[in-house]
């Protein structure tokens, strides 16, 4: 007969640790407006580090090789920054102009279709409709003039954004430099009896995670290059903003390839009027999908599991409703250890007489 494997941690040591998550938890709760900044760049640190160790194997220094890391990540941001957003904000800007031409547009195709059923044309209010979208534009742009002009009247609040873009920074430069040091002292403070458990979930834990962050979202934001360029030769006026939703919400499997079609499928045939460019648009999400597969996929995410779609959304709503903005950044991380703890509890109960 099997030994009974001995358990993890005694109660006493299981009941301190529920009471440090606690204390954690509540710590986190207060403190987050100040930590937002620390975890946005241990974020960018976490997925420069893999760049990082990649230069120092090829001979370059430490210092030097966190400074070009630095750089690539630096200019990427700024460029979605300063780029990015304008011209997503100018393309939503234009979708909700256009909405009132495309439901004129769907109201003429409706009607003698009604007709031919013999339903009333006006079963459809799409005058009310209109109205509504008018009314909401005109509200949204009072309100980003609202917050605008607070943060301008507010001095603390734009104290607080520039030393956060001042931060973020600085922060991301000292956490990339010393990320393996950070590591190394940190499995040192673990106690011995349970450090080889700890590093191995560890592990487990930056394998789902980099499955997801350092995996899934290159292909994420390749898949909304190639839908953005496709979409845009075509000459669809929205080819940034439909190629980046197309391109966000890819994740989950097979629902960027339909979103991307229906979106963009309707966008171009209001544009265009016609069923050509609706068939094109067909073509570009096909080989989109096409190189997500052959390419994408087995190149950046591999054999990895990652985290289940349905982890994801739930971690990042549930994260945003509990801590804010900092609770999203905490989401996936949170995630990939809720996941990893699960399969350790089940692997321990399949182990243990209770199954057997």
């Amino acid at each position: 007969m099997e030994a009974e494997s001995k358990p993890l941690m005694s109660d006493a040591n299981k009941f301190l640790l529920v009471v440090l998550f606690i204390i954690a938890g509540w710590l986190l709760f207060e403190l987050s407006p100040v930590l937002m900044p620390f975890f946005i760049a241990t974020l960018f640190a976490y997925l420069g580090d893999p760049l990082v160790d990649k230069l120092e194997s090829w001979k370059l220094s430490r210092t030097m090789s966190v400074s070009l890391v630095f750089a690539a990540i630096f200019i990427v941001v700024a460029l979605m920054l300063l780029v990015m957003l304008p011209l997503l904000s100018a393309q939503i800007a234009k979708l909700f102009t256009n909405l009132p031409d495309y439901l004129t547009q769907t109201q003429r195709l409706i009607e003698p279709w009604l007709n031919s059923v013999g339903l009333p044309t006006d079963v459809f209010n799409f005058q009310t409709v209109k109205q509504a979208l008018s009314q909401y534009w005109s509200e949204v742009g009072q309100v980003a003039g609202g917050i605008f002009s607070y943060m301008t009247r507010s001095g603390m609040v734009l104290v607080q954004w520039l030393g956060n873009l001042v931060l973020i920074p600085v922060l991301t430069f000292y956490l990339l430099r010393d990320w393996d040091i950070l590591v190394a002292r940190f499995r040192e403070l673990l106690p011995r009896r349970y450090a080889e458990t700890f590093i191995e979930m560890s592990l487990q834990c930056d394998d789902m995670l980099a499955g997801f962050m350092r995996g899934q979202l290159m292909v994420m934001f390749s898949l909304a290059v190639i839908y953005t360029l496709g979409l845009t030769l075509i000459g669809l006026e929205l080819a940034l903003l439909l190629g980046v939703i197309a391109g966000l919400v890819s994740f989950v499997p097979y629902l960027g390839l339909i979103v991307g079609i229906l979106l963009a499928g309707l966008a171009a045939f209001f544009q265009f009027g016609e069923w050509l460019p609706v068939l094109q648009v067909a073509i570009v999400f096909a080989v989109a999908q096409a190189i997500e597969g052959m390419v994408l996929t087995p190149r950046f995410v591999g054999e990895r599991i990652g985290l289940h779609p349905v982890a994801v959304i739930f971690a990042v709503l549930a994260g945003g409703q509990l801590f804010g903005f900092t609770g999203v950044l905490l989401a996936l991380p949170a995630a990939a250890v809720a996941m990893v703890l699960l399969r350790y509890a089940h692997q321990r109960y399949i182990d243990s007489h209770l199954y057997s």
